[in-house]
């Protein structure tokens, strides 16, 4: 199965990984990848199994175990760690593969996803990705869409830039996911693993030992500030941040605040970490 990734930077600089989630793609990153590729950093925005132009799971499942592995074969790829950076179902996915494989990553960016999510806001965005089974007549009709779904965003005026997310079947458009990627266990022969599993993803975090950073949504209703607490009671040494004005999905809610602050993040936590271990080396 094949991953597609944009890149952004020198191959041979220290990689960072953005993965988006559910339902996203790789275009939501757009802006982030191409300022830390110009920040001395090789960022590649990835698009997940089953959503954008990567491949689909031929037998319909997708789990923690399947995204997790996915991340360990894009390390594999790159031969050196690299730092993770995930937004909901990429961040879980993240905190998944570290639990199997806690040296696998440099450091770790969560964007408002936890171990632990308020439920509502989780069944809001599986109501809007399933809404529409159908798909939509035309562009205009699915930007109609999204301006219901997120209100606080003001409407494109040319709705041409949706054409990334979507995909043409029929005469129709779709979004650009695997519609088997929200199947209820109930819909499948065999039950797949939970996409939030806040034991076992909370186990990974007690075991995270790289620089860590959770940045919440000022406006989420997925990750609240009590979900965010215990995720930090779990994980002492993680930062946090708020970005305070943004929902849910940050990085298209308010790019510039969220870009200073991982930025800020990267270079104290792992672009002087690798400073000081070259130098330690040469002494």
């Amino acid at each position: 199965m094949t991953l597609i990734a944009d890149a952004h930077g020198d191959p041979a600089a220290t990689p960072v990984v953005l993965l988006h989630g559910g339902g996203q793609t790789r275009h939501s990153w757009r802006s982030t990848a191409s300022g830390l590729g110009g920040s001395g950093w090789y960022a590649l925005a990835v698009d997940l199994r089953g959503h954008g132009e990567s491949g689909w799971s031929p037998d319909g499942y997708y789990g923690l175990d399947r995204f997790a592995a996915d991340i360990a074969a894009i390390t594999r790829h790159l031969g050196r760690p690299p730092v993770l950076v995930g937004a909901s179902l990429g961040g879980n996915a993240s905190l998944a593969a570290l639990g199997h494989q806690p040296e696998l990553a440099l450091g770790l960016v969560l964007v408002d996803v936890s171990p632990f999510l308020q439920p509502k806001g989780a069944d809001r965005i599986r109501a809007f990705m399933t809404g529409r089974p159908e798909g939509f007549a035309s562009l205009e009709e699915a930007a109609d869409a999204v301006a219901a779904y997120l209100p606080h965003r003001p409407r494109p005026r040319n709705p041409a830039g949706l054409r990334r997310n979507l995909r043409e079947a029929n005469g129709r458009f779709h979004w650009h996911w695997d519609p088997a990627f929200l199947k209820a266990p109930t819909d499948q022969a065999v039950q797949r693993d939970s996409l939030i599993d806040p034991a076992r993803l909370g186990a990974a975090a007690m075991a995270l030992r790289v620089p860590t950073l959770l940045v919440r949504a000022g406006l989420s209703d997925v990750l609240s500030v009590a979900d965010a607490r215990r995720f930090l009671e779990l994980v002492p040494h993680a930062e946090y941040a708020a970005v305070e004005d943004a929902h849910h999905m940050i990085a298209g809610d308010d790019n510039g605040v969220f870009d200073r602050v991982l930025g800020d993040f990267l270079e104290r936590r792992v672009r002087s970490r690798l400073r000081l271990s070259v130098r330690g080396t040469h002494d």
